[in-house]
């Protein structure tokens, strides 16, 4: 069987220590997820708090952390189980205990910025956990979501030689290690920030096979719930993104409730130029721009109008 490690027992109150000689988030299971913050420049119109993607870390949002910053945004990003510096590395904890430590993320950081909007956001692989955790009966605490390149590519969108593979691995050879070595994607355009990638021990460069299988049950989870996210979203997609397909994304995001009074709106933009590493990207700070006016002018149009060019793919999608 797949070898998860989920949350243990609780043993204290969660807390958010925010210590110079390493800050983090303390979970009610006394495990620390390391915590980095780009706190704004004079008091922050807005909070964000990101979630990285698979086998990314933290380090993630550093240039988007950076920007947000010197335009009155503070944004907090910390290193889920198994990936970064957290401990267990390469193990998946589970659906379940991702989602409870976003719970506390986002109360711990709400505590801290009282009356000032709190946005999540999940890259990739967090932003289908930002997408599950909002769906579920006791969500997060946030004024809105932003979800960037979310992992939605279920196993329906799969083919079946594909996901049988994964199932008797996962199920015979949990320990197995795989890499993307040889499978020619290219996640963005931006080679100098990939090669930069290769180079970080923080960042995962194979896995576990039950890691994988962990994986593609929360995509799984995340696209059969997204008819439920009623929470204020903005969604965001490369039209050259080669990790997650097209075709899951824009049946997710065709799937979306559509505003009812009081529940806010989905606004989703697709980007012609943009891979899947969005908010580092050649063109990132075209995509930061636009985080930054919907958080601030919800009721502007995106400043690239690539909410515009959704518009179109989603028409013809249909």
């Amino acid at each position: 069987m797949p070898r998860y490690l989920p949350a243990g027992s609780p043993v204290n109150t969660p807390a958010l220590d925010m210590a110079q000689d390493g800050a983090a988030i303390v979970a009610a299971d006394g495990l620390r997820l390391p915590l980095r913050s780009w706190p704004a420049e004079g008091t922050p119109k807005a909070v964000i708090l990101a979630l990285h993607g698979f086998n990314d870390y933290s380090n993630a949002f550093e240039e988007p952390g950076k920007y947000w910053a010197a335009r009155g945004v503070t944004t907090y990003a910390y290193d889920q189980r198994g990936f970064g510096r957290a401990p267990d590395t390469g193990r998946w904890a589970g659906i379940e205990t991702y989602i409870d430590d976003l719970r506390v993320a986002a109360g711990l950081i709400r505590a801290r910025h009282p009356g000032v909007p709190l946005f999540v956001m999940g890259e990739s692989m967090g932003g289908a956990i930002v997408l599950t955790a909002m769906t579920q009966d006791r969500p997060p605490t946030a004024d809105g979501v932003i979800l960037v390149a979310p992992a939605v590519w279920d196993r329906s969108h799969m083919p079946f030689y594909q996901t049988w593979a994964l199932w008797i691995a996962s199920h015979t050879l949990p320990w197995m290690q795989l890499s993307a070595k040889g499978l020619d994607i290219l996640p963005s355009d931006n080679i100098d920030m990939l090669r930069k990638l290769s180079a970080d021990p923080l960042v995962i460069k194979s896995t576990r096979i039950d890691t994988i299988g962990g994986l593609v049950d929360l995509m799984d989870t995340a696209f059969s719930l997204s008819p439920q996210l009623t929470t204020r979203s903005l969604i965001l997609y490369g039209a050259r993104d080669e990790v997650v397909p097209k075709a899951p994304t824009l049946d997710m995001m065709s799937r979306l409730p559509r505003a009812k009074q009081g529940e806010g709106r989905h606004q989703i933009a697709i980007y012609s130029r943009g891979y899947h590493m969005l908010l580092r990207d050649l063109q990132a700070e075209t995509v930061l721009a636009d985080i930054f006016s919907w958080m601030t002018t919800p009721a502007l149009p995106l400043p690239s109008r690539a909410d515009a060019a959704a518009q179109d793919e989603l028409a013809s999608h249909h």
